[in-house]
C-alpha cells in the first residue's frame, strides 16, 4: 500500500494527478474553516511530502468557489489542535507554516474566493499565489480582534508587499480584491476566472516537469535570502494566543458569532469591511 492508498483525509482531498504533481484541495463546509481535524489532515499529508523525492509541485485549491480558506476555526478547541504531533516543537499553525515554507516540493496556491486570517497566512507560507481576478479575496483582519496575525503574516509580508503596504494591510484589516492583491505583490498575479483554472494547472504541470534536484536547489536558494528564521514565527503565534484572553477578542468574537461567523451567510462574504462597525461598536 503507498500513501495515495492509505491517506483518508476527513475534509480536504488528494489527487495525483502526475507522480509528480499532486493537488490538494480543501473541502470543509461551510466556509472552509481550519480547524483541528484540517489540520491533522495537513501534518500526515506534510509528513509525507517530507520525505517524498518524487513530487515536484503541490497545488492548493478549493472545492467551494467562494471560499478558499476562510479563516481560523474560532469555535474549536485549541487545545485540540496543540494536541496533535508537531515536527518542530511549535504551535500547531506555525507547525503547518513553517512546514510548509520549507518543502523541497514548490507549493502553489489557488485563491478562488475568501483567504482571510490564517487563510491568507497559509498562502503566504506557499512558494506562490495564483488569484482568481473576479473572486479572490485576501486580508487580514486580526486587528479587529485587537490581536496579532498569529500565523505569521507580519513575517512575510513585508517580503511580499514592502514595509509600508504590509503595514496598510495588516493595521486596516481590510479586504484585498484579485486586482488590487496582485498590484501590491500580495498575489504573484491575478488571472480572469475563465482563464484561471486552466492557468494554475498549466503552469503546475510545466513545473512539475523539471529536475526534482534543481527545483529543490532553486527553492534552497530563494528561501535563504527571503525567509525569516524559524524561531520567529512562534513569537506571532504567542501574541496571538495571549491577545485571544484578553476581553476584547472575546466580546468580538461573541459578537461576530451572532452575527454569523463561520456559517455561509453575509457577514463571512464581508468581513473585511463589517468587522470595524462591530468591533468597534
Amino acid at each position: 500500500m503507498t500513501f495515495l492508498d492509505d491517506f483518508k483525509p476527513a475534509h480536504l482531498t488528494l489527487t495525483a494527478e502526475s507522480p509528480a504533481f499532486w493537488r490538494v484541495t480543501f473541502d470543509n463546509p461551510p466556509v472552509n474553516v481550519i480547524g483541528p481535524a484540517l489540520m491533522s489532515d495537513l501534518k500526515t499529508l506534510l509528513t509525507e511530502l517530507e520525505s517524498n523525492d518524487t513530487v515536484n509541485v503541490v497545488l492548493f485549491d478549493s472545492a467551494d468557489p467562494d471560499f478558499f480558506l476562510a479563516h481560523y476555526d474560532l469555535a474549536a478547541d485549541p487545545a485540540l489542535a496543540e494536541a496533535l504531533p508537531s515536527a518542530t516543537g511549535y504551535a500547531a499553525w506555525v507547525d503547518i507554516t513553517v512546514r510548509i515554507s520549507k518543502l523541497a516540493a514548490v507549493t502553489i496556491s489557488a485563491i478562488r474566493g475568501i483567504a482571510r486570517g490564517a487563510g491568507s497566512e497559509f498562502a503566504l507560507a506557499t512558494d506562490m499565489r495564483f488569484a482568481s481576478l473576479e473572486k479572490a479575496v485576501l486580508g487580514q483582519m486580526e486587528v479587529g480582534f485587537a490581536a496579532v496575525a498569529g500565523g505569521g503574516a507580519g513575517g512575510r509580508l513585508p517580503a511580499l508587499v514592502g514595509r509600508g503596504r504590509a503595514f496598510e494591510i495588516l493595521l486596516g484589516g481590510n479586504d484585498y480584491d484579485g486586482a488590487l492583491a496582485e498590484k501590491y505583490g500580495y498575489v504573484n498575479r491575478a488571472i480572469p476566472d475563465e482563464q484561471f483554472e486552466a492557468f494554475v494547472t498549466d503552469y503546475a504541470r510545466r513545473v512539475s516537469g523539471w529536475n526534482h534536484q534543481a527545483l529543490g536547489e532553486i527553492k534552497s536558494f530563494i528561501n535563504k535570502y527571503t525567509r525569516l528564521p524559524d524561531a520567529e514565527f512562534p513569537l506571532h503565534s504567542d501574541a496571538f494566543w495571549g491577545a485571544a484572553g484578553r476581553p476584547e477578542f472575546r466580546t468580538t468574537a461573541s459578537r461576530l458569532f451572532d452575527k454569523g461567523l463561520q456559517q455561509r451567510g453575509p457577514l463571512e462574504y464581508h468581513l473585511g469591511d463589517d468587522i470595524a462597525g462591530i468591533a468597534q461598536a
